[in-house]
C-alpha cells in the first residue's frame, strides 16, 4: 500500500501500530508472545490470541503513546466511550465498526479509490495490517485524548485522508 499524498508528522500511536504490522496470531494451543505481552501490560485476565484482540491492539498503541483508554478497552464498541468524538474520519483517529456479533476497532490511515476507509488494525484476518473497510459499517470516530484527561483534537489537515492503493476487497474477517 503506497501513500500518494503526504501527511503531517506521524502520530505516536500510529508509529507504534506500524511497527507491529505483520504480527499474527498462532492457531492452536500456542499463542503469539507479542500479543500475550500486550495483554499482560494492559492487565488482562486472559493471555491467549484466540480471544478477539482488535481492542487489545488499539489499547496497546494508545497506552504506549500516553493516550487514554476506555474502561473496557478490549471491547471494540467501548472505544466510543473515550476521547473526542468526530463527525468524520481524520488520519489517525480511532474508528469503530459494527459487525455480526460485536464490533471492530482500528485506526484510519487513509482511503482508497473505491471509497473505502483504509484501516490499520489488529485481528484483521488474524494479523496486524492495513485493510479497506466499507464506510457503511462505521459506528463512530474518536480522537484519542491524553491520559491526564486533557482533550485533544486532530489538526484540520488530518481530515484530508491520503489515497492508498487497494484492490477494493473490504475486510470480512475481524474475529
Amino acid at each position: 500500500m503506497q501513500k500518494t499524498n503526504p501527511q503531517p508528522s506521524e502520530l505516536a500511536w500510529l508509529a507504534i501500530a506500524r511497527r507491529a504490522i505483520g504480527t499474527r496470531e498462532i492457531v492452536g494451543k500456542q499463542h503469539n508472545s507479542t500479543i500475550r505481552n500486550w495483554l499482560i501490560a494492559l492487565g488482562a485476565w486472559w493471555q491467549d490470541d484466540e480471544t478477539p484482540w482488535c481492542g487489545t491492539f488499539v489499547a496497546h498503541c494508545a497506552r504506549e503513546a500516553k493516550r487514554a483508554l476506555p474502561k473496557h478497552w478490549y471491547r471494540a464498541k467501548d472505544w466510543l466511550n473515550t476521547g473526542t468524538r468526530l463527525d468524520k474520519p481524520a488520519y489517525g483517529c480511532v474508528v469503530v465498526f459494527d459487525r455480526q456479533g460485536g464490533g471492530h476497532v482500528g485506526f484510519v490511515v487513509g482511503k482508497d479509490r473505491h471509497g473505502n476507509l483504509m484501516v490499520l488494525g489488529g485481528n484483521q484476518g488474524n494479523a496486524v495490517n492495513i485493510k479497506p473497510f466499507a464506510p457503511s459499517r462505521v459506528a463512530g470516530y474518536v480522537w484519542l485524548d491524553w491520559t491526564d484527561g486533557r482533550k485533544s483534537a486532530p489538526k484540520p489537515e488530518r481530515f484530508n485522508l491520503p489515497l492508498l492503493d487497494s484492490d477494493g476487497q473490504v475486510s470480512r474477517n475481524e474475529s
